[in-house]
C-alpha cells in the first residue's frame, strides 16, 4: 500500500492509499478517482514529505487531530458523519456484502448497514445494481 497527498483543480489538498502506484494511475486514467472535498475528477498527486514523528504535546495542551478536536472543517463533518452512520445503521463487519445483496434480493429485510468489503465484492456489488458507497473513514476496531 502507499499514501499519496492529492490536490484537485480547485486546489483541494487531501491524502488517499492506493494499492500500488499503478493502481493510482489506473483509477485516474478511469475517472473514478475524485476530490474528497469537491468531487472534482481532475486530480494530481501533490509533493508529499516523509512521514516524521511529531513530539507528545505537554499535558496541558489541548491534542489536535484523530485524538482530540478535528483540526478543519472536514474533519468536523466527517466526524459528524461517522457519528450518524454508527448512531443509524448496523455494523455488520465483514458480513457487509452478503447482507447487502441479500437484502437487495429480497431475502432479508431492509436495514441501514455499514461494514467491510473486499474490494472485488464491493465492485461485483456495484455492477449488479445493489446501492452502495464507499465511507470516508476506516470502522472502529473493538478490541477485549
Amino acid at each position: 500500500m502507499i499514501r499519496y497527498t492529492l490536490r484537485c483543480d480547485k486546489d483541494h489538498s487531501f491524502e488517499s492509499w492506493f494499492p500500488s502506484a499503478e493502481g493510482f494511475e489506473r483509477l485516474r486514467a478511469e475517472g473514478r478517482l475524485v476530490c474528497a472535498v469537491c468531487g472534482s475528477a481532475r486530480v494530481e498527486k501533490s509533493l508529499m514529505a516523509p512521514s516524521v514523528q511529531m513530539a507528545r504535546p505537554a499535558p496541558d495542551v489541548a491534542p489536535e487531530g484523530p485524538l482530540g478536536a478535528p483540526a478543519s472543517e472536514v474533519e468536523a463533518a466527517i466526524a459528524a458523519l461517522r457519528q450518524h452512520i454508527e448512531t443509524n445503521s448496523d455494523y455488520v463487519g465483514l458480513n457487509f456484502a452478503a447482507e447487502a445483496r441479500a437484502m437487495h434480493e429480497g431475502n432479508l429485510p431492509e436495514r441501514a448497514i455499514h461494514g467491510e468489503a473486499r474490494f472485488d465484492d464491493a465492485r461485483a456489488l456495484l455492477e449488479d445494481g445493489v446501492p452502495v458507497a464507499p465511507l470516508p473513514f476506516l470502522p472502529r476496531r473493538k478490541v477485549n
